[in-house]
């Protein structure tokens, strides 16, 4: 039997995990797609239009948001960005899921969209405050003030946790992802997600009574 698509969504504060398990699911499901955010910022060096963003002039961005066509979107440094829904519904009609790496907003906006009912939201919590600051320190990568700024940011995220379907203490990286595996895999077996199954059973009824 086919299987409809889901669009599996992943948020936490910086410095929890998100980034590595969402690459770790890519790799364990090579039919699992990221999904491509759309930005009205000029392209960096390196970046190719439709791999690493769909670029778009302001007036086209905010076209697609008045026909329905950004399944969610927001304004961030003077800058559009947002998920196109044309190639998400796609995906999912074809029964192959689609991962998103964002914040509480934008994954409100995506579970109250027309495919809200497609939805899986996975919240990753650090396993303490101290330990997230580290993970953020380890890095080596931000300023001080950088660091400072991400852990004032982190609170805000981290009260919308009730908001999600799911939520995983990320204190052992293996175990949680072994978790985010066998959530996506059950969640990949819920009724909605399989659109053959009302005719299975018809043809269950239809056997059924033949052989009575």
């Amino acid at each position: 039997m086919s299987r409809r698509g889901l669009l599996i969504i992943l948020s936490s504060p910086s410095g929890a995990g998100k980034s590595t398990l969402s690459r770790r699911l890519l790799e364990w499901d090579p039919t699992l797609s990221f999904s491509v955010s759309a930005t009205t910022r000029d392209p960096r060096p390196g970046e190719v239009d439709g791999e690493h963003y769909h670029f778009l002039s302001e007036d086209q961005f905010k076209r697609d948001v008045a026909e329905h066509g950004m399944l969610e979107h927001a304004h961030v440094f003077g800058n559009f960005y947002g998920s196109p829904k044309a190639p998400v519904q796609a995906a999912i009609d074809q029964g192959r899921d689609v991962l998103f790496d964002i914040d509480w907003q934008g994954a409100q906006q995506i579970v109250n969209s027309a495919l809200g009912a497609h939805t899986l939201s996975v919240f990753i919590l650090p396993p303490s405050i101290t330990e997230l600051r580290r993970r953020l320190v380890s890095r080596g990568q931000d300023s001080d003030e950088v660091i400072s700024k991400r852990m004032q940011k982190s609170w805000d995220e981290i009260s919308h946790w009730g908001s999600y379907d799911y939520v995983l203490v990320n204190d052992d990286l293996d175990a949680t992802f072994e978790h985010l595996k066998t959530i996506v895999t059950a969640t990949r077996l819920r009724r909605l997600q399989q659109p053959d199954l009302m005719e299975h059973v018809r043809g269950l009824q239809t056997e059924f009574e033949e052989l009575s």
